[in-house]
Parts: C-alpha cells; structure tokens; sequence
C-alpha cells in the first residue's frame, strides 16, 4: 500500500486500499512498466520492490481499471517527477 498524504487522503474512493490490491493482483504483482516483481530486490536499484497504483491521469478520483496501473515506487516516480518539479497539475499529464 502507497502512502498517501493526509491532505490528499479525501480524494481517494472509501475503498481505496481495496481497490488499489486489486490492481496489484491483476498485474501479477510486477511492475507493468519494467516487470519489476513486489518483494523482491529491483533491477536497477536493489532495494526491495513495492508496488504502488498509479492514476494515469493524475485524477484520484478517477478509479476506472483504464486509468490505473500498477508500478514500482521506481516508475511511478518517474511519471510523477516532470509534474513535481514544475509545479504542474498532474492531470496534465498528456497535454503537449
């Protein structure tokens, strides 16, 4: 389970962490971008791999199985990083 900010918590569906397991177990508990599996070491860093969910649109609210995928903390920063640093909403994800 990711952590989720206490300000941010409100945004997530009640049965978030339900929700959320589900998506690790249809992915087979592996990255869906680098195969990276949960509990083992990762390929590329060594540290132990825990899945996260990511919403693809940056809308947690938008729960639709299309929108979410599960990722190492690895590649799920790395989609997150362009937004943090420049401040962008992260639902603008796709805009050029």
């Amino acid at each position: 389970m990711s952590p989720i900010k206490p300000e941010k918590k409100k945004l997530y569906a009640e049965n978030w962490d339900r929700m959320s397991r589900l998506i690790r177990e249809q992915a087979g508990w592996e990255c869906e971008l680098c195969g990276s599996e949960a509990g083992n070491s990762h390929p590329k860093t060594g540290s132990e791999v825990i899945l996260t969910v990511h919403h693809i649109n940056g809308d947690p609210t938008d729960n639709r199985r299309l929108n979410l995928l599960a990722l190492c903390q690895r590649c799920h920063n790395k989609l997150d990083q362009p937004f943090r640093h420049k401040k962008k909403p992260a639902g603008d994800l796709f805009e050029s």
